[in-house]
């Protein structure tokens, strides 16, 4: 098998292309290894979509960089049958990879080189694909500051989250938008405080929106709660944080929780979404689960997360969806 890693020279504080080089080169990988390092947004997608049209043979690519070079990788994967892959994380947000037990089980490059591959599940808008999570209202108010402040110090970087958040108690305390899961209309009223449509379990670096969500059961996680008050949200935003809203008694009366498989959601015009980070506007879009999209490759010391009962689709067990 091949194994081409995909480095994103803009992701994280520094270039990580000498240090994944120097690495390989002292541990002597005897394996059939190339680095390419993108040059631009969507150059990821392009590259390895024109090599897996080229080439023919078994290729793995490893996504090098944050939850956005993820994604690029995961368009250029998705439809091509002898493709595989899995991530280097070294961005400054890695938020999929925490339903594995976080960066670091994906950081020993000679256990990743040989890790089993898995089926999981994709999300689709369109002819686009996500891995981790979509989400809006005050969550894509809070993507939006994101984008504007992650390079500043201070509020930027791994601060990057809770300024979007402080932002969005001043303007995005209730939007406007219906949301149905599999024809059933979650908010007749018409508003949301927020929406996240998951197939992994974090956002924005700490939040665990979707703590049930596993990423191959063919489903995905929709998790919306309604408008409440400055004073409410701020004292329930820890719970959301670690998780536990969905059996909190506080959340009743004020969240709405399914499992789907299509998720239709109309808006006023210039309505925003996050999709993986990228951000969309979009006023009427649906969001469908693709199961068994691709293989990812796992290592073997991964560690779920508390109340994950994750069994692996391995790839020798089925054959790969064809989603093109």
């Amino acid at each position: 098998m091949k194994h081409i890693f995909i480095i994103n020279p803009a992701a994280g504080k520094d270039n990580s292309f000498d240090n994944i080089k120097k690495i390989l080169e002292l541990k002597k990988v005897e394996v059939d290894y190339e680095l390419y390092e993108t040059q631009a947004p969507g150059d990821a997608t392009a590259y390895i979509r024109k090599y897996c049209t080229e080439h023919k043979d078994p290729v793995r690519f490893y996504a090098c960089g944050g939850d956005g070079t993820l994604n690029e990788v995961v368009n250029g994967v998705v439809g091509f049958p002898h493709a595989s892959m899995s991530c280097y994380p070294c961005g400054s947000g890695n938020d999929f990879v925490k339903y594995y037990g976080g960066k670091k089980v994906f950081w020993n490059l000679e256990e990743l080189l040989n890790a089993p591959e898995e089926y999981i599940d994709l999300m689709r808008v369109g002819n686009k694909y996500a891995i981790n999570a979509t989400h809006f209202g005050f969550d894509s108010s809070v993507a939006e500051t994101m984008m504007k402040v992650r390079r500043k110090k201070l509020i930027g970087g791994k601060n990057a989250y809770t300024t979007g958040v402080v932002v969005g108690l001043f303007k995005a305390m209730k939007n406007a938008c219906r949301v149905s899961v599999d024809g059933e209309l979650l908010n007749p009223d018409g508003n949301i405080l927020l929406c996240t449509i998951a197939n992994g379990q974090y956002v924005g670096g700490s939040f665990r929106c979707a703590p049930r969500s596993l990423d191959n059961d063919g489903l995905l996680e929709v998790c919306l709660v309604k408008p409440i008050s400055v004073l409410k949200f701020v004292g329930l935003v820890n719970v959301y944080t670690e998780g536990t809203h969905l059996d909190d008694e506080r959340f009743a009366d004020i969240l709405e929780y399914r499992r789907g498989k299509k998720i239709e959601i109309e808006a006023p015009e210039g309505f925003i979404y996050s999709f993986d980070g990228e951000l969309i506007r979009q006023n009427k879009f649906t969001v469908e689960v693709v199961p068994n999209a691709i293989r990812f490759a796992v290592p073997k010391s991964a560690t779920y997360l508390p109340g994950i009962k994750h069994v692996p689709k391995y790839a020798e067990e089925k054959e790969t969806v064809n989603v093109l």
